[in-house]
């Protein structure tokens, strides 16, 4: 039978927090029993620390989550979200009722794992080594941005610790001095299958982390008091900062405690009940800890401010990662606009961005997994990030990308150096996967600009696009195709030939459209009559255009991309003609064997994607 509630606002004494930690436990093992299926043991070992957390030290308006004074909570350990739903419920803002059936139901907002359809939620986590570098995001916004005193505090597990990117993320927190961000990990031994690769070792954590130049202080992680000391300590110190909790998973039910093989397993029935009696029952504390002072107002985002693009005379020779980095120069004097890159500004040419706003410029160096997270933290206050780096090279982070959807953040990524045109550096440089890659993160954007004119009008429209879009951009200058009044949006495509003669429709984009105009002037000596469409918009693709040249050409199509075949732009426009709304007779070339050094002309006609190789394609559809 559960007990009345009671309330406690404010600073909660150490009695009532140790209550709370028992109810965090019962309603965490309550919620995954009644759904069948989650974390309770995890979430257990992690009680205590919640409690003091949220009972004495996380300074919140449970009532008013906007609110930018507020400190952020990240649960890096996402697996947890029993002992994270169980907090919303003590503090007041989901009944028990939503709790006891709205957890991992169908249609139901308390999923599996947190996302941000919760307004306390900031970042979606489940996916392990995610959590702590988003929250360096979110530090870097409160330090250097916002100004505002707020705390990022994460709690994290210790199995995450084998990811490479928590190593990242404590090495950016020292290097920006978060002082802002507390980190606190849950070590309770072990992991899905068996023991972590550490135990209980924290001599080990703490010296690897220390070594980062983070400060570290170990203690009990069910020893109330010491937890109490240790975030006060740490709330105080003028850097990063690591707790790190010996903790036992299924803590407070002795039948499972520090037992393995109950990772992921809700308690059956008839264990929940015997584990809530030893647990003392079930509760109805009403917890809510210290509210934030009023923070300062943030400098208002100029973005009505009118940007003035830069131009550039039709058939200067202009690289699109060079008009990339100037065109996000300009659109920086928005204010809200920032910049990051992993070490290669000088060539991605995001530099631009940091002569003329190097107060909202974060260099990540060599990592490409907290660069990304480090956007998706500062999106979550709102701010406006563009993040590049070699296009080859955002494989590496693929994982923080796809994510990023799942946390419905608004971020933009530029990847430069695409494809075989790079020449000499060779295929371990040559991006032949972005577009298929960022194609399939739901929501997505992808963006393939050809020259100078449309990079700069499409970096302007990505400011104000939602979810997770991508440029990719070249390595080599080429002409100037547009004029600067010409309009480029996403989900569109220019014609540039196109007469009622065609015969044959060949489609390009970034280094291919050029060749396909080359191509096209080759068939026109021959008397051919070829229609070339610039796809600069990949997805959404411009289904329209795409189906009147069809219908003009009687569906002979020739797709040549700087990519490999699958899921770049022959597979885009597959997508948009594959359902019969126009007849489809198609090429399609792109890069089937892998290529090695030499230059730019040499690799395009060895991928069969140069304008010799165009001309034959569309030669073969009119035989």
């Amino acid at each position: 039978m559960a007990s009345p509630v009671s309330e406690a606002v404010g600073v909660a004494d150490l009695e009532t927090v140790r209550e709370l930690a028992r109810q965090l436990r019962v309603d965490s093992i309550r919620s995954s029993t009644s759904a069948g299926s989650g974390h309770p043991t995890s979430s257990m070992s992690a009680a205590d620390l919640l409690a003091v957390l949220v009972g004495r030290h996380l300074r919140y308006d449970w009532d008013n989550p906007a609110d930018p004074a507020n400190d952020h909570l990240i649960f890096s350990k996402g697996h947890a979200s029993p002992l994270l739903y169980s907090v919303y419920k003590a503090v007041g803002v989901i009944t028990d009722e939503e709790l006891m059936t709205g957890y991992r139901r169908f249609g139901q907002r308390l999923q599996g794992h947190p996302t941000p359809v919760l307004p306390w939620v900031d970042v979606a986590t489940g996916s392990l080594g995610q959590g702590l570098p988003d929250a360096v995001g979110v530090g870097i916004a409160g330090k250097y941005l916002d100004k505002s005193p707020y705390r990022v505090w994460v709690l994290c597990g210790d199995s995450e610790m084998a990811e490479g990117s928590m190593w990242e993320a404590f090495d950016k927190a020292s290097v920006y001095e978060l002082s802002n961000l507390i980190a606190i990990i849950d070590v309770n031994r072990l992991g899905q299958r068996g023991p972590t690769e550490l135990g209980w070792d924290l001599a080990t954590y703490a010296q690897r982390i220390s070594a980062f130049g983070v400060k570290t202080i170990e203690i009990d992680g069910h020893d109330i008091d010491a937890i109490d000391a240790a975030l006060t300590e740490a709330d105080g110190y003028n850097g990063p900062v690591a707790i790190i909790a010996r903790t036992i998973k299924g803590d407070g039910f002795s039948e499972i405690a520090d037992h393995e093989g109950w990772h992921g397993k809700p308690l059956p029935a008839d264990m929940a009940e015997r584990a809530i009696a030893e647990l003392g029952g079930e509760r109805n504390l009403r917890v809510r800890g210290p509210v934030p002072s009023p923070s300062l107002p943030r400098p208002a985002a100029l973005a009505d401010v009118r940007i003035t693009l830069p131009t550039w005379e039709i058939g200067t020779k202009v690289a699109t990662r060079k008009a990339y980095g100037e065109a996000l120069a300009a659109v920086g004097a928005r204010g809200d606009v920032v910049a990051l890159d992993a070490e290669v500004s000088n060539s991605t040419y995001s530099d631009d961005f940091k002569k003329a706003h190097p107060e909202r410029f974060f260099e990540m160096f060599i990592a490409e997994q907290q660069m990304v997270a480090a956007a998706v933290g500062l999106q979550v206050r709102g701010y406006v990030p563009f993040a590049s780096t070699f296009a080859a090279f955002l494989s590496r982070a693929y994982d923080f990308i796809r994510m990023a959807a799942v946390s419905h953040a608004d971020i933009r990524l530029s990847g430069s150096h695409a494809g075989v045109e790079i020449g000499a550096d060779g295929p371990s440089q040559m991006a032949l996967e972005d577009l298929a890659m960022i194609r399939a993160v739901g929501g997505s954007t992808v963006l393939y600009p050809s020259d100078a004119t449309s990079t700069a009008k499409l970096v302007a429209a990505m400011a104000d696009l939602d979810g997770v879009s991508y440029m990719r951009t070249t390595r080599g200058a080429y002409p100037v195709l547009y004029g600067p009044d010409e309009e480029f949006a996403p989900g569109g495509s220019k014609v540039l030939r196109s007469s009622d003669a065609d015969v044959v429709t060949l489609i390009g984009a970034g280094v291919t459209l050029y060749q396909a105009l080359a191509a096209a002037d080759t068939l026109a000596a021959d008397g051919i009559t070829a229609r070339v469409i610039d796809l600069y918009s990949i997805k959404p693709v411009d289904k329209a255009t795409l189906i009147e040249a069809a219908n003009a050409t009687a569906g002979r199509i020739v797709v040549a991309e700087d990519h490999w075949p699958q899921g770049g732009v022959g597979s885009a426009v597959l997508e948009a003609l594959g359902d019969g709304s126009a007849p489809l007779r198609l090429r399609h070339l792109a890069v089937r064997e892998l290529p090695g050094s030499g230059t730019s002309e040499e690799l395009l006609d060895f991928a069969g994607i140069s304008a010799k190789h165009i001309a034959e394609a569309a030669r073969a559809l009119l035989a």
